[in-house]
């Protein structure tokens, strides 16, 4: 929940570039936005500080579920392997297939909460959406249930190798920084926080076209509140979306956003570890001293 208030600005920033048809260039500006301080200045000027939070609490909820749903399958699907399979869950080859079958079920589990944030961080002012209640409600009755799934096929499709390349190389640095540090020393934590940033800026720039195609589909229908950003497009599915793009932005239009992604996935996937290090050893010391009163009170037993 932290991570994820601490990232908002950035995933705000993000959306908007993606979903900006028009070149992002300083050089040769022609969209609204075309850096990330212009932009940053730009939003804050028109929609407040607050907008640089906008769809926080279907992000907050998107953060909780798909963690939650990811680390659980990553820890079910490697116990998995090493009690039924000749291999050694340790491996990153084994961390990458488990992370990225893990990170496919979170996908679908999650994908509604993913579509509600995108909505919320796209639409400027006025706002076409209230509040929660409000998005929910209009999009069931005007757009229908599957609405919800929009952009899913891009997901998926890029999921795997990003949330299975994050924890593969993940594995790879903590096993290049030399031997892990003791539960309770900081290191490690900072050792977790160091190897999941690196783990998540070369995941993020391998999938981010995917991540871009997954934005824009996420919108359709939802192009009114998108005419004054500027230039609006429609896509009929993921192969005419990214036709469209290349034919019309060229190979750089792929990109567009890549570097506050790259500062958010940095944040976002460095934390993330580092949370998840840090409350497993948490739960390992309470287990160990659990452990140590129990063996305490059956030895004055005796």
């Amino acid at each position: 929940m932290v991570t994820r208030a601490l990232i908002s600005p950035f995933d705000v920033i993000k959306i908007r570039f993606q979903l900006q048809i028009e070149r992002v260039s300083s050089r040769r500006p022609e969209g609204k936005y075309w850096g990330i301080f212009q932009a940053s200045r730009r939003i804050y000027s028109e929609e407040g500080l607050s907008a640089f939070w906008k769809g926080h609490i279907p992000a907050q909820l998107l953060s909780i579920c798909y963690g939650a749903v990811q680390f659980v399958s990553f820890e079910f699907l490697t116990e998995v392997v090493h009690k039924s399979t000749p291999y050694d869950s340790r491996t990153s080859g084994v961390h990458f297939f488990c992370g990225g079958l893990a990170a496919c079920s979170a996908t679908v589990a999650c994908q509604p909460l993913d579509t509600l944030r995108t909505r919320f961080a796209a639409q400027g002012e006025p706002k076409v959406y209230s509040n929660l209640r409000f998005a929910v409600s209009t999009m069931w009755r005007f757009e229908g249930p599957m609405t919800f799934y929009r952009g899913l096929s891009p997901t998926l499709v890029a999921v795997f190798p990003y949330a299975g390349l994050q924890f593969f190389f993940y594995n790879v640095f903590k096993e290049l920084s030399g031997p892990s540090s003791t539960s309770r020393d900081s290191g490690g934590n900072v050792r977790s926080l160091i190897c999941g940033s690196g783990a998540g800026m070369i995941s993020k720039t391998l999938t981010y076209p995917f991540d871009l195609f997954k934005k824009r589909l996420q919108v359709g229908g939802f192009e009114n509140a998108r005419a004054r950003f500027g230039k609006v497009q429609t896509y009929r599915g993921l192969t005419d979306c990214a036709v469209q793009i290349a034919k019309e932005e060229g190979i750089r239009g792929f990109f567009k956003g890549l570097s506050p992604s790259l500062l958010k996935a940095a944040l976002s996937t460095g934390f993330t570890f580092f949370w998840y290090e840090f409350f497993l050893n948490v739960m390992r010391n309470i287990k160990k001293e659990r452990r140590t009163d129990d063996l305490g009170e059956d030895h004055r037993w005796r």
